[in-house]
């Protein structure tokens, strides 16, 4: 495969078995870190709390919480809204959010 130029990220490794008497060599990349990709969180869980907007028909609208899992606060919110609409026939441009919260374990 040839060999790395002086200042490059890159790493030959050699590997051999010897019960079956190969030899080989492979280009790895060098990583920064290594780091296990299950051990990310790639959820989070969130509270939201909202209600449908104020209205001269209902003034004082029941507030509802939800808690969510999703990737980040605007994929969050966006559930929320979907959930509103699709149990309270509540929608976002007819409502508001009081509160959005990242729920962390204890």
């Amino acid at each position: 495969f040839g060999s790395s130029h002086s200042g490059s990220t890159e790493q030959f490794v050699r590997c051999r078995r010897f019960s079956s008497r190969i030899l080989f060599e492979a280009q790895v990349k060098m990583v920064k870190a290594l780091v296990d990709p299950s051990l990310q969180a790639k959820m989070h869980q969130y509270q939201i709390v909202g209600r449908a907007a104020p209205t001269p028909k209902n003034p004082v609208p029941k507030i509802y919480r939800m808690r969510l899992f999703a990737k980040n606060t605007v994929l969050a919110k966006s559930r929320f809204w979907y959930f509103m609409k699709k149990l309270n026939k509540a929608k976002k441009s007819g409502g508001e959010l009081l509160a959005v919260n990242e729920l962390f374990d204890k």
